[in-house]
């Protein structure tokens, strides 16, 4: 048995993720009522939560002093609720789909994949990657707001989105992913301040921002692409055989 005050700091962790569904549930409230820009900070603050949970997890040592709760399936229910579903709802009240059929699809295309995405058992691979895109929602959402991207914008990069879902590239998972760990950090701060900067600046965005903004994206894609190559080179070296649907050109 672990002292007592381990097993509370793991509790106190669990806790700390468990709060994204309350914050989840804030952001469904905040843009139901038409509070986007509120919507987007509370955003912001689930990000942040998801980011340094994991860390704090490693560091209380959760699975071993309390084995019987599944960290990992709690943090991917409130991950679907702040990534998923909650910008869904934002995309709705904001109007950024069509009325009518077309946009009931088009809130459909998220919320379906991801269901598949997040109970993929591979969906996090040994080396720290994401295996098919990493249902980020928010981050669809976030510069549908701040950019005020046409309905026609949105819906392509959903569709485009839900289908990269499908397709087995790995992506880069910032905090864990050790090639490049260092720049990706930084990268990533760099984005979560521009992140910031773009809802104070709201709605007048400064394009010296937007462009920051857009660079940590770019880099985010590049790097995923060459993590991609890279395990398909060490498969072909290895001799083993590619997963299901797997790129091996």
């Amino acid at each position: 048995m672990h002292p007592l005050s381990r097993r509370l700091a793991a509790g106190a962790v669990h806790l700390y993720t468990a709060m994204g569904s309350v914050l989840g549930l804030l952001i469904v409230l905040a843009a139901v009522d038409g509070r986007v820009v509120t919507a987007l900070w509370l955003g912001l603050v689930a990000m942040v939560v998801d980011g340094t949970d994991g860390l704090l997890s490693r560091a209380a040592r959760v699975k071993e002093v309390v084995p019987w709760f599944d960290g990992a399936l709690l943090d991917n229910i409130v991950d679907y609720l702040t990534y998923v579903f909650a910008p869904v709802v934002l995309l709705w009240t904001i109007g950024a789909l069509p009325e009518g059929p077309a946009g009931w699809l088009l809130a459909a295309l998220p919320l379906l994949a991801s269901c598949y995405q997040f109970c993929r058992t591979d969906a996090k691979t040994d080396d720290h990657t994401f295996l098919g895109f990493p249902s980020y929602w928010n981050v669809v959402a976030f510069y549908a707001v701040v950019l005020d991207l046409s309905r026609p914008a949105v819906a392509t990069v959903l569709v485009v989105c839900a289908v990269l879902v499908f397709v087995p590239v790995r992506y880069l998972y910032p905090s864990r992913t050790q090639a490049l760990w260092g720049l990706s950090m930084a990268l990533t701060a760099v984005w979560f301040v521009a992140y910031a900067l773009l809802l104070l600046q709201y709605p007048d965005p400064n394009p010296g921002v937007v462009v920051a903004s857009m660079a940590s994206l770019l880099y985010y894609v590049a790097v995923s692409g060459w993590l991609t190559a890279r395990a398909a080179r060490r498969r072909r070296r290895a001799g083993a055989p590619a997963p299901a649907g797997t790129p091996t050109g």
